[in-house]
């Protein structure tokens, strides 16, 4: 059977393994990301999210060996004043930060503030991709005027919106991430999401009882979104639990690159290539 991983899938999923729930210690999530990027789905596979707090207190020190390009991605809760330090303080041997995601504000804050924080630090670090995580409140659209304008006039900046958590406040509906690709679309800003994107369909969790985008939901929303659709087509395809409503547009799409969305981190990498595989999107295995 033939193992290669279709384009569109290329870097889709962030090894998050250290963050809740999978909440993996470091050592055991660096050992991890070996044998993925060692695998036949490697190109399925971003950088390690990794917290920069971590990182700062030498949690990698005798981790990783020298030649060894382990790609790294910070999260920065070490808040905005303190990542200019942060970022200086990381260079450790065989590893190699390819990217910051950080929130510019709390929801129900104003994000302007800390995007005019952060725009000094994309404008000098031009070797990094930022991520600035803004509220879906308050605020957001003008937020998203500031990043395109941003990345308009060179800087590395995209956006990163929070799609799940531990209240159900922090899930938005389909209509709410609909609007919101839609916003990114017509700024052509690309951007991430991050939280409660367990699988690949809209499903209900039955301990917490709330619903959960699917990736492949978002992956087929933002490919109607560049196609012209708009907010009410993409909250159905978003609000879908039937695999056909989603998975054959997907399916036709499979050797394209993947359009406006970067990605998300999942504290697991096996469990949404699971899903690939039992939708018939990838073909593969895994060794037992």
């Amino acid at each position: 059977m033939s193992t290669q991983l279709p384009r569109l899938f290329d870097g889709l999923v962030d090894d998050a393994a250290v963050f809740p729930p999978g909440s993996a210690s470091v050592p055991d999530a660096v050992a991890a990301h070996r044998r993925h990027r060692a695998a036949w789905y490697a190109d399925l596979v971003g950088p390690l999210l990794l917290p920069a707090s971590a990182v700062t207190t030498g949690a990698l020190t005798g981790l990783v060996e020298p030649g060894e390009d382990l790609v790294i991605g910070l999260i920065g809760d070490t808040g905005l004043d303190r990542l200019p330090a942060t970022l200086s303080s990381t260079g450790l041997t065989g590893c190699t930060v390819r990217q910051v995601e950080v929130p510019v504000a709390k929801r129900g804050e104003d994000p302007q503030p800390g995007l005019t924080r952060l725009g000094p630090l994309v404008a000098e670090r031009t070797d990094l991709d930022f991520y600035a995580e803004v509220p879906l409140t308050f605020g957001l659209l003008a937020a998203l005027d500031t990043i395109a304008a941003t990345r308009a006039g060179g800087g590395r900046l995209a956006a990163k919106f929070r799609t799940g958590g531990l209240a159900a406040e922090l899930f938005p509906t389909p209509v709410e991430l609909a609007a919101v690709i839609c916003a990114c679309r017509d700024r052509k800003l690309p951007f991430k999401l991050t939280a409660g994107l367990h699988n690949a369909l809209r499903h209900t969790d039955p301990e917490t009882g709330f619903a959960h985008h699917g990736f492949v939901n978002v992956l087929a929303a933002t490919a109607a979104a560049l196609d012209g659709a708009e907010v009410a087509d993409m909250a159905e395809l978003l609000a879908a639990t039937d695999p056909l409503r989603v998975v054959d547009p997907i399916r036709a799409r499979r050797d394209g690159e993947r359009p406006l969305w970067v990605g998300f981190g999942s504290c697991s990498v096996v469990d949404p290539l699971t899903d690939l595989i039992r939708l018939g999107l990838v073909n593969g295995g895994f060794e037992t």
